[in-house]
């Protein structure tokens, strides 16, 4: 039951709901109050005070509108909506003192410091504050933290909003921030000077309203207004989060989050965040071609020609898809190699996904009903490393009281849970428990795992997750760790043998698959954007372009699609994958039927419809699998290391810092005896 309520915000009487706090009461009539300490996916602290309004009737003192309902306002004499006033001679001269407060010791570093020109304080003084200051103290310095190699900071510019703060501990799960001391003595700390342990820290850089926290890889090589912006979409996990790429020319110098309700709320991943070095190094830029046992420089002509060749005097050519290619590619590189006779498969890691059962390898749940969650049953998945922003939106529906079990190796996922044991047997129990009235009465989910479909009985597995939710009237999310992998199911990039089917042909065509080892013997063309291991085994390499270089479509773990936009252009003579796909097949005599990306993506259409429906979470119908007999083997998580996970991370310096950081934390420390 909803409880409406009237109130006058500056005049204009409008009704919201008695939770709501005056500062979202304000944001609904479109009323702009300034703010540094609230965050609405944050708890209120209330302790910044740039929110403070005037309550008509209240107390003669201004209000903080961050932690006051609108159910505490008394309304008129007569009944009437109670007043609120955010811009009276009261509320000016309260903000101005404020500002004058927080600038009592900000130093003066706007010229030298990374957030100038998208800093809150700088915005809001200039707005809300005064042109001087009555202070004339000397200002506090504060010794600046060390929180690792990704967040920089420079403590003598914070607030003390707590942003970090609170993030760090109800976001991210890790408890290394807080503040001590009080007055002039506060200040944000780290406990024992601890580094950040959390995939999710380089969020508090966007949280910070002032140069505190700061980008550390990034400092000082550009500023907001030299960068070109383009909104993309990530695919380091299959979750798709959105963001925004930051080029300077030819360079992508920065990815930050878009908001997006249903996918990321307004979070990404460090790896998201910090893998554009990644996208500078190891590229391939020109293609070659093996000779003698070692690779050369070829021109395109020369490397098509031998890769057509190749093709042309194949038996039974095959095509292997990797985590990262766009679905244009993907449908592209099935209709050249189908039509040569071959086939082609994108489970690259083996994992038991049913051809055209949508609602079982795509799921029939949305991202968004983990929120609203009262039960989660995860099974052979560790989301902390497989999709951080997923695993922060199960510990807030836990936050919230939400039961959490678990079926597959303990690991620690920021968050309580039941553990019910690592092997098929403990599997087995929940499939035996059923579900009764109380369990359905309740909302629930079950989140499956690559890790557990990997494995021989995998589709027993999968059959298992679909029974357990059927029992339970729970949907079924299924966590992928290929941000490629939905959308060429989509497209049907399979074949019935799978990847032993593949290991038979004689030529192979690798469309970025860094993640697979091929054997001896067969004929390797490999086209990809990094040197890597698909290009050390290559016989002909034809350079392609990253993911912010050509315009992609990706479809994410909970089958929804969206579209990843150019940011810059590919290095040297590298070009997009649908091109150059397109190239080979007029060298083989079998053009397809396609001359442009508009072209290629009516024909995708017109094959797979719901690939139309940008950005729609596609509803699946759920067709049971035959259950089969489940295995004796324990269940093994999917990602080894977060940070090194695609060619893009691997070729990071960053990343290869932060794996060597995470696995020096996980060994043992031995005293000294």
């Amino acid at each position: 039951m909803s409880d409406l309520r009237k109130v006058n915000i500056d005049g204009q009487e409008i009704e919201v709901d008695g939770a709501m706090t005056l500062i979202q009461a304000c944001e609904q009539a479109g009323v702009e109050v300034p703010r540094f300490c609230y965050h609405e996916r944050l708890s209120i602290a209330g302790n910044c005070r740039m929110c403070l309004v005037e309550v008509v009737g209240g107390p003669p003192k201004p209000a903080a509108s961050c932690a006051m309902q609108v159910r505490d306002l008394r309304p008129g004499p007569e009944g009437q909506a109670p007043v609120v006033k955010t811009n009276s001679p009261m509320v000016k001269k309260a903000r101005e003192g404020v500002m004058e407060f927080l600038l009592i010791n900000h130093p003066l570093d706007c010229p030298i410091c990374d957030q100038g020109g998208e800093c809150d304080l700088q915005d809001q003084a200039m707005a809300y504050g005064l042109s001087g200051s009555r202070f004339k103290e000397a200002k506090r310095a504060v010794d600046d933290l060390d929180l690792g190699p990704l967040v920089g900071t420079a403590m003598t510019r914070c607030i003390s909003c707590t942003r970090c703060v609170r993030f760090t501990t109800e976001v991210a799960g890790i408890t290394q921030m807080g503040q001590t001391g009080r007055g002039e003595d506060a200040e944000i700390t780290s406990y024992l000077n601890q580094t950040l342990a959390s995939n999710m820290q380089g969020n508090i850089i966007d949280l910070c309203p002032v140069g505190a926290l700061t980008s550390k890889p990034y400092a000082f090589t550009a500023r907001p207004w030299e960068l070109t912006k383009t909104e993309s979409i990530d695919v380091m996990d299959a979750l798709g989060a959105n963001i925004r790429v930051d080029t300077k020319g030819r360079e992508v110098m920065r990815f930050l989050p878009r908001n997006h309700d249903g996918v990321n709320e307004e979070w990404i991943s460090d790896k998201t965040r910090f893998v554009w070095d990644g996208l500078r190094r190891q590229r391939l830029d020109k293609p070659y071609v093996r000779e003698d046992g070692k690779l050369r420089p070829a021109t395109w002509p020369e490397a098509l020609t031998k890769a057509a060749e190749a093709l042309k005097g194949a038996d039974k050519p095959a095509g292997i898809v990797g985590d990262l290619a766009p679905v244009e590619a993907v449908f592209a590189l099935k209709q050249m190699i189908e039509g040569q006779g071959g086939l082609v498969e994108c489970r690259t890691d083996g994992a038991k996904l049913p051809a055209g059962n949508r609602g079982a390898y795509a799921g029939t749940a949305a991202i968004e009903d983990i929120d609203s969650a009262e039960r989660i049953l995860l099974i052979g998945t560790n989301p902390r490393d497989e999709a951080p922003v997923l695993n922060a939106r199960i510990r807030k529906a836990w936050a919230h009281g939400a039961e959490v079990a678990l079926v597959g190796p303990a690991v620690d996922l920021t968050f309580a849970y039941h553990h019910m044991g690592d092997d098929r047997a403990a599997l087995q129990k929940v499939l035996d428990m059923g579900g009764d009235d109380e369990i359905k009465a309740k909302r629930s989910l079950v989140i499956v795992g690559q890790g557990a479909l990997q494995e021989a009985d995998g589709a027993a597995v999968l059959a298992a997750a679909q029974t357990i939710a059927a029992n339970t009237e729970s949907g079924l999310i299924v966590l992928h760790t290929a941000a490629s992998r939905v959308g060429a199911m989509d497209v049907d990039a399979t074949n019935e043998g799978g990847m032993d089917a593949v290991s038979a042909a004689d030529v192979i065509y690798n469309l970025g698959a860094d993640e697979v080892e091929i054997g001896d013997g067969a004929f390797v063309i490999y086209q990809g954007s990094h040197g890597d291991r698909g290009a050390h085994r290559a016989d002909v390499i034809l350079p392609g372009a990253a993911y912010t270089e050509e315009n992609g479509l990706f479809v994410n773990t909970e089958g929804r699609p969206q579209l990843a936009m150019r940011a810059g252009f590919a290095p040297g003579e590298a070009k997009e994958n649908w091109a150059i796909l397109r190239a080979l097949s007029a060298e083989l005599d079998a053009t397809l039927p396609f001359d442009s990306l508009a072209q290629l993506r009516s024909a995708l259409v017109e094959a797979v419809p719901h690939l139309a429906r940008i950005d729609e979470v596609i509803e699946n119908e759920v067709q049971a699998l035959a259950a089969g007999p489940l295995g004796e083997a324990s269940f093994r998580n999917s990602v080894k290391d977060f940070y090194l996970t695609n060619p893009i991370a691997r070729a990071s310096q960053l990343m290869a810092e932060l794996s060597a950081q995470a696995q020096a934390r996980k060994s043992e420390k031995i005293a000294a005896e």
